[in-house]
């Protein structure tokens, strides 16, 4: 008895590991509430903050601003540098915008009113790459996939962290474990 409750314990606590956590960040862009605007320096860009962070696929960008003063838009890399507000990829407007970072590589980013692009207005994100199958990262886009923009995103960042569970084991650890405690 006292070893099929051992067996039964152990494989509880195994079975809870097996939900490894992953982190999905929020990004607040700027890194504060209605950082969405023109800046007030060179050194006090939107991309100087995004420069201090790393982007990872599934994170998510998120936007405070007065949606009836302005909007946020994806661009290309056209569109962005000449803040070209015609054809965006996608305009989102509202004051609340949430974008989630679905692939790696850049995402760019303009302000609705094209003078206020015209004067720094503007958000360029480079994503990491996904890990590789044997646990090392892939290297993220070069400077001319990114359009030389920003630099390699550097850690620490002002994120709010949301977890989503994925299984962290492979199989054949079950197996053994299972085969040890058998």
């Amino acid at each position: 008895m006292a070893f099929s409750t051992s067996l039964v314990s152990s494989l509880i606590i195994f079975i809870s590991l097996l939900f490894t956590f992953s982190e999905a960040k929020h990004f607040l862009v700027g890194g504060k509430p209605n950082a969405w605007m023109i800046p007030s320096s060179q050194s006090d860009t939107l991309n100087a903050w995004a420069e201090k962070n790393r982007f990872q696929i599934g994170d998510s960008l998120v936007w405070n601003f007065d949606g009836e003063k302005d909007s946020v838009l994806q661009v290309t890399k056209m569109g962005y540098d000449s803040c070209n507000t015609t054809d965006p990829i996608v305009a989102y407007k509202g004051g609340n915008v949430t974008v989630e970072l679905e692939r790696s590589g850049s995402f760019l980013f303009i302000s609705g009113q094209g003078e206020h692009c015209k004067k720094g207005e503007k958000l360029h994100v480079v994503v990491m790459s996904e890990k590789k199958k044997g646990g090392g990262i892939s290297p993220a886009p070069s400077s001319t996939e990114s359009g030389g923009l920003a630099k390699p995103p550097a850690s620490g960042s002002s994120r709010l962290a949301v977890l989503k569970s994925g299984f962290g084991f492979p199989v054949g650890f079950l197996m053994a474990f299972v085969g040890m405690v058998l």
